[in-house]
């Protein structure tokens, strides 16, 4: 009885995690392809999960290469490698990321078990990046 108990309770705890990814994929996907940055947005990010439901569920394109990119979508500042990468639109998933990356316009982050949105309008100023209406209730003046 333990073991199908067990068994059931990690089936749940993983399909909540898959859950949880296809959420945010859905989420990034809803905000980039509200944003206009005079390119074709194709998407590189460290997170291979969020890549994976991108390729799976999204009409984002994709490429393997940060280079290759328009823009980065980052979870850890030591994945952003090189100056080619650096100078590009970044889209963070960790509000402290905002601070740490001077070049990144806008985060998706969970806080209290609540999705949440920040774009900071001097930053889409600077890189012209356009937001769409739907957006402009998640812009800020400045990193908190």
């Amino acid at each position: 009885m333990k073991a199908i108990i067990l068994t059931l309770f990690l089936a749940v705890l993983s399909s909540a995690s898959e859950n949880n990814d296809v959420i945010r994929a859905q989420i990034i996907e809803k905000i980039l392809s509200n944003i206009s940055i005079n390119e074709v947005i194709t998407v590189w990010s460290d997170n291979k999960e969020l890549i994976a439901q991108f390729k799976k569920n999204s009409n984002l394109t994709t490429t393997l290469y940060c280079e290759k990119a328009t823009i980065i979508v980052i979870e850890n500042k030591e994945n952003l490698h090189g100056d080619a990468c650096k100078n590009k639109p970044i889209f963070v998933l960790n509000y402290n990321l905002l601070k740490d990356i001077p070049d990144s316009f806008g985060a998706f982050f969970w806080k209290k078990g609540r999705p949440n949105i920040v774009i900071i309008e001097p930053r889409i100023e600077s890189q012209d990046i356009k937001v769409s209406k739907e957006l402009n209730a998640y812009v800020e003046e400045k990193v908190w």
